[in-house]
């Protein structure tokens, strides 16, 4: 089959070249998998935005949309600017690490990008604390992942969250104050419900980095007229990967939120089988 990937950015690779640090995948490594799709014939087009789909299936038997989830989490709070946790590591990784931060940092989530997070602010001299507001036994990120920061020596305020930001007359923030947390009864998700107890602490730090989750962005979808949409503007596609209009497929975090690149990878392969078969059968 002939294969044409778009990618908005200079260099392919998406979330692993731009964000995810260089100490979990090199970019010796992602360089080889591109290599390796050119190789097999696929044509890579980057520095270039798609702007509809339409026209695409003017030339492509199918579309894949495969575009991640972009937008970040927020999380308001009464004074002070936190950074978002993909801005940062996209920031790290774009400058060689050039990123300061000063002394202390607080991260806030308890999935693999706040592990990320973690790790990397260790790496520019940071004492890091992650602040979670379950238990550890509840955190989503991988048993590995928090193994690996506990080894780098992240500290863990578990069954805390936060309550507001202190700032300096410049509006940084120079502190956090957190609600001291219990766990109540389940919630939707089956995990038991953190409740305030009334307690409070209050922790100094240079930078506050928040890492509460990702989401498809809302336009994309949206804008695709007869497109069947998921929870949280995802793409609803049936177990090939195939969404309500038949020649567009979807896989990633653009269908499943914020998950893992293996499933990422996963829903690709899945997709490219059921198009072969049926483009096949046409013959």
């Amino acid at each position: 089959m002939k294969v044409t990937v778009f990618e908005k950015e200079e260099k392919m690779g998406g979330v692993v070249r731009n964000v995810i640090p260089g100490f979990r995948i090199p970019d010796s490594a992602i360089d080889n998998d591109v290599e390796i799709v050119k190789a097999m014939g696929a044509e890579l087009v980057t520095g270039r935005e798609i702007q509809s789909v339409e026209e695409l299936k003017k030339d492509y038997d199918y579309v894949v949309l495969a575009l991640g989830a972009s937008e970040p989490g927020v999380l308001k709070l009464e004074a002070g600017e936190p950074v978002n946790a993909l801005e940062f590591l996209a920031q790290f990784k774009a400058t060689d690490g050039k990123v300061d931060l000063g002394k202390n940092v607080v991260v806030i989530g308890g999935g693999n990008t706040a592990m990320d997070s973690c790790r990397t602010a260790k790496r520019l001299g940071a004492d890091v604390t992650l602040v979670y507001r379950r238990s550890e036994a509840e955190m989503p990120a991988r048993l590995e992942e928090v193994k690996h920061a506990k080894e780098e020596g992240i500290n863990f305020f578990t069954l805390h969250n936060p309550k507001e930001y202190e700032a300096d007359e410049k509006g940084a923030v120079k502190a956090v104050v957190l609600d001291v947390m219990k766990l109540g009864e389940p919630d939707a998700s089956g995990r038991r419900r953190p409740e305030a107890t009334g307690e409070t602490i209050t922790l100094e730090c240079d930078q506050v980095i928040v890492a509460v989750g990702v989401s498809p962005n809302p336009l994309v979808p949206q804008s695709i007229e007869g497109l069947e949409l998921g929870r949280k503007n995802t793409i609803a596609v049936n177990d090939q990967m195939q969404s309500s209009i038949e020649e567009i497929y979807a896989g990633g975090d653009i269908v499943r939120g914020g998950a893992t690149v293996i499933l990422a990878m996963g829903d690709g392969r899945k997709a490219a089988l059921n198009m072969s078969e049926k483009l096949l059968n046409k013959k």
